[in-house]
């Protein structure tokens, strides 16, 4: 035995490093890590069921154990002569004896912690989720203080977190399926540092667990690498459920090798560490590779087609349907949202029907403050939200006024652009006025717009959250189309200090759906940069401009930068699902959706055309094509059994559903899923050229590639490998052209360009944007 132990040895090359749980050799990661006190070590568990009941440290690359002996093997690999990051690969074997239910481990120990310090893990937990937490399942009722008190805390649901008690430790068990990227974050202000370790989705035992541990104290936390994940808990929708793993057994010869990549940087702020996380998110897993199987044009045919059909004449009005029922509901998910695209299709029926919903909208949902409420039942009674019977007064969401505010204004502006400013109700701009005057008057007396407020009074009726993140862009667009200042300075005032609230200070954005708590989301973070970027259009400052690439940063914490493995026998898997780019709801409502709701994320690319910074334009075409991996498109791509272009909101890969869910779509559909898809197919364009710089973007499912330019301008090749004909929109400018801001209207002037299902065609495309096919 002492011979055998002598011969398991730690391998080592000219990067490893030896391990050691008590004083860890000086090696590469040792170096990175010590410059937040912490250290490494890996470690041995058996478990009983889901509970650990034996964990054993690895020295010098040897673990005993009662049944065992273990041997790891880790090599370190700098990244491109970085000093700040690390690629590291750890390889557990047995070598002697067995393992039964036993898991093994990769930790990074911080002995000199503060509950200060902001913890992210993407997706699911925002500044350690260390908020109050109330209500145990989805959509709590809100207790009796939360209501007309503009101290309220940010309250979340039962979701994983960090304690916000003293004297009290904290423990998140999440799988890597939990997670828009497999990661775990946090910055240390008083460092000065920030910490960032990727992995992947899964070794050969299955996906990897992500384990936070902070010690009664506060003064200690472990963020620990699970092979595999094996979970007491695994986290719902608010609530937790048996997670139900199983740690394997092992055999003599049963290796497993889990791969990292460790960032140890400067960061002087939260903005900091969002920013390298932007950067490297895709490091470790590696650039996706999108399909191209559905032209945006004929994706738009078969969602308008469905709009147009949902159309109806109820006793409270008419209106296209927004959801799966008859009533009506405001903003949010589609209702006076899908009215847009059917406009934008400039066909005199939709129109006359867009401005009877309008109408309709005006004369019944607008209360007395100028507020909206947030919806109707086809029979006429207004629709409560988040109501108490302690407090009856008929709330509504703050949230749904900013998208009323920003559409209204938006359909204003398309009438007028297409040549139908003589359709313009006056009710819809006074509509629109007192709509801009309730937010103003809001802020003037509160400094901020409140989750829920009362649209008869203007009360706030909840106080705090960033239901308000699209507000401001709303209020530019009426001060721009009104000439009010008055309401662009509130719109800037606004944004400044929902930035630095709950941005810059908490790195999150948060309340802004209406089935959630006041829970982190992705919704407020995308509609926040609709904000900035709006400012940006308006003012041109770049400050907005700055803020704006750290918001587009914190919406990509939010976006899957992979391809994750979904079960073999799930639809998506046999489908062959691409789901990098789908977007998480919200850290209570765990699973990943088509698109950004409500929008075409359009900023997005306008924020690519300012900067020149092509992640950017990377990240929304990966939400274009994760967007149409959830279409129903018969018989080449099923997804459900409803209409052909219908979509439903559920992209799970996670058991937060039970592991039954996990790559399986629900059999319904969701109107505002086809609403950002129908704003992405009119408000993204097709291909995207610069024509000085030969800086070719393709987002619409074609590929594109310049042959040559010369004086008569770039010659283009464009191939359509789907089944559909495609109406190619092809926006074409110059360099300085591209610091120009692009007008909300603008995709009514791109070209397009046919290519017919199969076919490869040339097109020349002028130095003014003109393109002809060759």
């Amino acid at each position: 035995m002492k011979y055998l132990k002598c011969r398991l040895i730690l391998l080592i090359t000219l990067t490893a490093v030896q391990l050691n749980a008590q004083t860890p050799a000086p090696g590469l990661a040792d170096k990175l890590i010590a410059q937040l006190n912490g250290h490494l070590y890996a470690s041995v568990t058996r478990f009983d069921g889901t509970s650990p009941i034996k964990i054993q440290t690895f020295t010098n690359g040897v673990a005993k154990t009662e049944e065992g002996l273990w041997q790891l093997n880790v090599s370190q690999k700098p990244v491109l002569n970085s000093s700040q990051e690390l690629d590291i690969q750890a390889s557990f074997e047995l070598k002697q004896g067995v393992a039964t239910t036993t898991g093994v481990a990769f930790s990074f120990d911080f002995s000199s912690w503060t509950p200060e310090n902001y913890v992210m893990v993407p997706a699911i937990v925002y500044n350690g989720n260390r908020y109050r937490s109330i209500g145990n399942g989805y959509n709590p009722t809100y207790p009796d203080d939360m209501y007309y008190n503009p101290k309220v805390p940010l309250t979340i649901s039962n979701n994983p977190r960090l304690s916000i008690e003293k004297e009290k430790s904290s423990l998140i068990e999440l799988q890597t399926t939990n997670t828009a990227t497999p990661s775990m974050c946090f910055f240390s202000a008083r460092e000065k540092k920030g910490f960032i370790v990727l992995t992947e989705q899964q070794t050969e035992l299955g996906n990897t667990g992500l384990t936070i541990t902070e010690n009664k104290t506060q003064d200690n936390c472990i963020f620990t690498l699970n092979v595999p994940s094996v979970r007491k808990l695994a986290t719902g929708f608010g609530d937790f459920h048996k997670s139900g793993d199983v740690a394997p057994n092992w055999k003599v010869g049963d290796k497993v090798v889990l791969k990292m990549r460790l960032l140890v940087f400067d960061a002087n702020n939260i903005p900091d560490l969002l920013s390298k996380f932007f950067k490297v998110r895709k490091s470790l897993t590696g650039e996706n590779h999108p399909r191209n199987q559905l032209p945006m044009s004929h994706y738009l045919k078969l969602t308008t087609t469905i709009c147009s059909n949902n159309f109806i004449t109820v006793p409270i009005g008419s209106y296209y349907m927004p959801e799966n029922n008859r009533d009506f509901q405001l903003g949010w998910v589609s209702g006076m949202m899908n009215t847009y695209p059917m406009l934008a299709l400039n066909d005199s029926k939709e129109r006359e029907r867009v401005a009877r919903e309008l109408d309709f909208v005006v004369a019944k949902l607008q209360g007395k403050s100028g507020y909206f409420f947030g919806g109707i039942t086809e029979t006429g009674k207004i629709m409560a939200e988040k109501a108490n019977p302690k407090f009856p007064a008929v709330q509504a969401m703050v949230r749904k006024n900013g998208d009323v505010l920003l559409m209204l204004i938006k359909h204003l502006m398309l009438f007028k652009a297409q040549g139908y400013a003589g359709d313009i109700h006056a009710e819809w701009e006074m509509a629109a006025r007192k709509l801009a005057g309730a937010f103003t008057r809001t802020w003037k007396k509160h400094g901020e717009f409140g989750q829920y407020i009362v649209p008869e009074t203007g009360e706030i009726a909840v106080f705090n959250s960033t239901a308000g993140a699209v507000a401001p862009a709303g209020l530019a667009l009426a001060a721009d189309y009104f000439k009010n200042q008055e309401w662009l300075k509130v719109a800037e005032e606004a944004a400044d200090y929902y930035y630095q609230r709950d941005v810059f200070t908490q790195g999150l954005t948060a309340g802004h759906c209406g089935d959630i708590s006041q829970d982190a989301d992705s919704e407020s973070a995308f509609g926040f940069l609709e904000s900035l970027m709006g400012l940006y259009h308006y003012t041109q400052d770049r400050k907005w401009l700055e803020k704006a690439e750290v918001q587009a940063a914190l919406c990509a914490t939010w976006t899957m930068s992979y391809d994750p493995v979904f079960p073999q026998n799930s639809q998506i898997a046999k489908l062959g699902g691409k789901m990098a780019g789908a977007v998480w709801a919200s850290i209570q409502n765990k699973h990943a959706a088509p698109g950004s709701c409500t929008s075409s994320a359009d900023y997005l690319f306008k924020l690519y055309r300012a900067t020149g910074n092509k992640l950017y334009a990377d990240l929304i075409a990966d939400i274009q094509h994760a967007h149409a991996e959830a279409v129903n498109i018969p018989p080449f791509h099923i997804t459900t059994g409803n209409l052909p272009g219908s979509s439903m909101e559920r992209i799970q890969p996670s058991d937060a559903e039970g592991k039954g869910a996990m790559g399986n779509f629900i059999n319904t559909r969701n109107s505002w899923t086809e609403t950002n898809g129908m704003l992405m197919a009119l408000e993204l364009p097709g291909i995207y050229l610069q024509t000085d710089h030969k800086k070719l973007v393709v987002f619409d499912h074609v590929t594109a590639k310049i042959i040559k330019s010369d004086k008569k301008g770039t010659l283009v090749q464009i191939k359509n490998a789907t089944p559909f004909d495609a109406d190619v929109t092809v926006f074409a400018e110059s360099k300085a052209g591209s610091k120009i801001p692009l007008s909300y209207t603008a995709f009514l002037k791109w070209p397009k360009v046919k290519v017919k299902a199969s076919e490869e065609i040339n097109v020349l495309v002028s130095n003014t944007g003109k393109v002809s096919r060759i």
